[in-house]
């Protein structure tokens, strides 16, 4: 039986990422860090099979203590502070957690356990500005976020860990990737929630910024088969995982508000407080190499995601209010 140590297990992808292994017959073991409130609902239902452990990507020794006790087959790290527009309130916690935390995991595996394989959740974010459309592997990287900055440094420390001591280390730059799992704090399900709510009476408006930014949108359940298909490789490799698809916020809304019969124009404010510092306007991955080394490619659409995370926003919404 194959050993995983899964950081940021009850995020959206670590919480697919541990049934997957689960089902595959892994012993999955998954990071938590410790909070005063419960954070574990996404994998609630894995409860009798997913093994929990206290741990912290700030705290070195916390993560060495992990890996010398688990002795994982394959590390994913997928902790990190996420959410781009926290990131410029809290840059330094960021860079801490998302660049630094990557740093710890890869200096404690290189000291106890070289032979285990490694993943890296790198961002198509570090794209930033974009240098080429679409972004493939050896686009230039222009981050323009704290964010984007921070999983850089841990794209680039995964290489060079590598590079220098033939490490199994290797990162999926994700595009963007949603579900009904996701964080109400993103543009997606910030949409799709406030969809279910206005749809119930509950809401009259739904306050977003940037209508106009382009995004590749897939399926979160999708894209966590790509990090394991990753692993099971001769050779580590970075590979771009994406739809090859761009859509616009505006036209998520559209879809959205149309599963509930409603004209999203009626109902959709611009608020200021949602624009950011330096935008990024148009990020479309090429997902071609990993579909031909890996055989990788998404399955659900771009509608069929929308729409998924639109019914299930409305049966919590009326489940709530009941």
């Amino acid at each position: 039986m194959k050993k995983a140590l899964v950081t940021g297990v009850t995020g959206q992808d670590g919480s697919y990422l541990a049934e997957l292994l689960l089902a595959k017959g892994y012993e999955v073991t998954g990071v938590v860090r410790r909070s005063s409130s419960v954070t574990t609902s996404r994998v609630a239902h894995l409860a009798d099979d997913l093994r929990l452990v206290d741990g912290d990507l700030l705290d070195a020794g916390s993560m060495t203590d992990i890996i010398e006790a688990v002795q994982p087959d394959e590390v994913y790290n997928l902790a990190a502070q996420s959410f781009v527009g926290t990131s410029w309130s809290q840059p330094i916690l960021t860079a801490e957690i998302t660049a630094l935390g990557a740093l710890r995991m890869l200096e404690a595996l290189h000291r106890l356990n070289p032979e285990a394989r490694f993943y890296q959740a790198s961002s198509s974010e570090m794209f930033g500005k974009v240098q080429e459309v679409p972004q493939k592997e050896n686009t230039p990287f222009y981050p323009r976020s704290p964010y984007g900055v921070a999983k850089l440094y841990g794209h680039w420390i995964t290489v060079n860990y590598r590079e220098s001591y033939d490490m199994f280390a290797c990162s999926g730059i994700l595009f963007n990737h949603e579900s009904p799992r996701r964080g109400l704090e993103f543009v997606t399900r910030k949409i799709t929630h406030g969809v279910a709510r206005i749809a119930a009476g509950l809401d009259s408006t739904l306050a977003l910024g940037n209508l106009d930014a382009k995004r590749d949108w897939g399926f979160a359940g999708d894209y966590v088969e790509a990090m394991w298909l990753m692993m099971q490789t001769d050779e580590a490799r970075d590979y771009v995982i994406a739809t090859g698809e761009t859509h616009s916020v505006g036209e998520f809304c559209e879809r959205a508000f149309a599963r509930v019969g409603l004209d999203w124009r009626e109902y959709v404010v611009i608020d200021p407080r949602f624009l950011r510092p330096a935008e990024v306007d148009l990020l479309v991955g090429d997902p071609t190499k990993a579909r031909e080394e890996l055989g990788w490619q998404p399955k659900m659409s771009f509608g069929e995601l929308v729409d998924t995370m639109v019914d299930a926003d409305v049966e919590e919404v009326a489940r709530l209010s009941r």
